[in-house]
């Protein structure tokens, strides 16, 4: 694909000075720019490449001063903000490079199905019975979509997924290889003989708009009800979250981190990196938990920022932790005092 910089400047709702009509079919950093490639420059640590780079594009803030002269065969597009500018286009580009359309002859799609306009289905999909799936909504190959099932406008489905029956999938989302929607929730009950009988979940999984999801996470289906991943959320790699749990709007939960049953996290939260969090409490708007927290009790606190296993403030972990590394030597303190007591009550007794 070849586009101009005044095409590329006109999605950027940017300016162009230079050659308007120059050529780019590739992308590059700017510090390896190449003839036909398109970089863009946003810290200020690689103005120095501006200068240098063989780029035949690069994109620059608008209030960008250039302190020498830029090469003649380097076209610069003048945007309020580079990076996001970059990052669109990469969204754009990306698009473009992965859109498909059609059904491929290897998959199944039931006769009750339902299908919006240019929709892909790809080889070894099924797609079950009163499904409906929206307008340019892509199925790589080896998806599985269950009975009455919904997935929205725009949504992306990768290789694997696994998605069960009358879960509700919103658009614009993207769920990514290996992820399973709607499993049953881990729920059993001892019996008298102390033996475990499954409890049936008969809820579903509903998925809002604009809505990512990472490889091989797995969003447990309702006992009653449903689990609910609120619009604008974003998961990572590897998460499990449990059966009846709601995760609020834009919220972002980070790899290996598990949210079990019934609880509710606000909207607006960040949770690092393999944190556990207990079931049937509830964690409030804008909450950050820091990575390997353990969250066992409700946090109130619209806004904490909370550390350690059980979380609790952040400050006060930190104080907590300093105090924990002197252990050691405030142990070698406390033998010597006890020594020199010791020595004191011997002298005293000896009196």
């Amino acid at each position: 694909m070849q586009f101009t910089a005044l095409e590329i400047a006109k999605l950027l709702n940017g300016t162009v000075e230079g050659n308007p009509d120059v050529t780019v079919n590739n992308l590059s950093k700017i510090e390896e720019g190449k003839p036909n490639t398109l970089s863009f420059l946003s810290n200020p640590l690689y103005g120095q490449f501006l200068y240098t780079t063989n780029a035949s594009v690069v994109i620059i803030a608008k209030n960008f001063v250039p302190e020498k002269t830029v090469k003649s065969t380097c076209t610069l597009i003048k945007v309020d903000d580079p990076r996001q500018a970059f990052s669109l286009l990469l969204d754009t580009y990306n698009q473009m490079k992965i859109r498909k359309t059609g059904i491929e002859p290897q998959s199944h799609v039931s006769a009750t199905a339902r299908l919006g306009d240019k929709v892909y289905v790809g080889a070894f999909t099924y797609v079950g019975e009163n499904v409906k799936i929206g307008n340019n909504v892509m199925l790589y190959p080896n998806v599985f979509i269950g009975d009455n099932a919904e997935i929205g406008d725009d949504t992306i489905i990768y290789s694997g997924v696994k998605i069960y029956h009358e879960c509700k999938v919103g658009k614009s989302c993207i769920i990514q290889a290996g992820t399973v929607i709607g499993g049953d929730g881990f729920g059993f009950q001892p019996n008298t003989e102390n033996n475990y009988y499954k409890i049936p979940h008969i809820g579903n999984v509903i998925i809002e708009d604009h809505v990512e999801i990472g490889a091989n996470t797995t969003v447990d289906r309702a006992t009653l009800g449903s689990t609910i991943i609120r619009k604008g959320v974003k998961l990572d790699n590897l998460i499990q979250i449990g059966h009846n749990a709601e995760i609020g709007e834009n919220t972002i939960i980070v790899a290996q981190s598990g949210v079990a049953g019934s609880t509710i996290v606000g909207r607006d939260c960040m949770i690092g990196g393999q944190v556990g969090i207990v079931g049937h409490i509830s964690i409030a708007d804008g909450v950050k938990i820091a990575a390997q927290s353990g969250v066992g009790n409700d946090i109130k606190e619209k806004g904490a920022v909370v550390q350690g296993s059980p979380a609790y403030a952040i400050g006060n972990y930190k104080r907590s932790y300093v105090m924990f590394k002197k252990l050691p030597e405030v142990q070698q303190q406390i033998n010597e005092l006890e020594k020199i007591l010791k020595e004191l009550r011997q002298i005293a007794g000896d009196k």
